[in-house]
């Protein structure tokens, strides 16, 4: 957990940032997929795990794979972060591409998981990852040295903040657990205001890892009753709180991982006053493209 005095006097609130960066795989997703794939029977883990991910979730997906002592299959989108895809190589999966704004993710993950037999490891509708993602929230409590008022979480498919959010509602019930994605993909957001699950188009934004259409059937009920906000920031916000990141704090985070911070930045969430937890969820990015945005 990283503090910031130039942040709380901007923000005006006693801020505590989880630096996910640092996790196995540089980003949260590691935690959900080896909970995950370590509770796989010896049959399934024999035959090996399937998965589709822009990227973290890929990572980790291999790594925890590889740990345990099986194979993975990973599909990933044509324009995945050049980073992301040569760690997922490095750790040992077999790739297959598509096209993000063609092709149907769901579909053919588990078309491919079901024509080779392998076990899907989805990268937020599992029971499983959800609980892993929640040791997030859960060493944000252990770990702050005062009580939290509110949880501020990146939201992409619901996974991290379906499990952070159930961690505080047992441990800290009356801190405010509030969910920030890119306004280009904005689903959770819309969901929230209607009440169900909402689907949109996939927009194109700098934070590939939120690109999801719709929240996922198992963590839109837990958003739904234990998320109190989801808000949305813009690529130029997202921008703002990495380059804060970058030379105020000494931190490298990925535009995803910065979403959650950018909401404070630019006071879309209002914390004034208030000791306030922010999950920076992953720094995977290259030095170039890092250099690109910055630019």
């Amino acid at each position: 957990m990283l503090r910031s005095r130039t942040l709380d006097a901007l923000t005006g609130a006693r801020v505590w940032l989880k630096a996910e960066s640092f996790q196995r795989g540089g980003a949260f997703k590691f935690r959900g997929a080896y909970n995950a794939i370590s509770s796989l029977g010896s049959e399934e883990t024999a035959r090996g795990v399937c998965a589709a991910s822009s990227g973290n979730h890929a990572a980790a997906v291999t790594l925890a794979a590889g740990l345990c002592g099986t194979r993975a299959v990973i599909l990933m989108p044509e324009d995945a972060p050049a980073l992301k895809l040569d760690a997922t190589l490095g750790y040992g999966a077999e790739v297959i591409r598509f096209d993000r704004y063609r092709d149907d993710r769901e579909e053919l993950m588990r078309a491919v998981a079901a024509q080779r037999g392998l076990a899907l490891v989805h990268p937020f509708d599992d029971l499983r990852v959800m609980a892993g993602q929640g040791t997030v929230a859960l060493e944000m409590l252990e770990q702050a040295s005062d009580v939290l008022d509110a949880v501020v979480v990146p939201v992409g498919g619901g996974g991290l903040i379906s499990g952070c959010a159930t961690v505080v509602a047992a441990l800290a019930p009356d801190a405010r657990v509030i969910g920030v994605e890119p306004v280009a993909s904005d689903d959770v957001a819309r969901s929230m205001t209607s009440g169900r699950r909402e689907r949109v188009t996939v927009g194109r934004t700098i934070a590939d890892g939120q690109q999801t259409a719709s929240p996922g059937e198992l963590t839109w009920p837990v958003i739904h009753a234990l998320v109190h906000e989801v808000v949305t920031v813009t690529d130029a916000q997202i921008l703002g709180a990495m380059r804060f990141c970058f030379e105020r704090l000494k931190l490298v985070v990925e535009p995803s991982g910065a979403c959650g911070l950018a909401a404070l930045l630019c006071g879309a969430v209002s914390c004034a006053g208030l000791r306030v937890g922010v999950v920076l969820s992953g720094g995977n990015i290259g030095a170039q493209a890092f250099a690109a945005l910055m630019g």
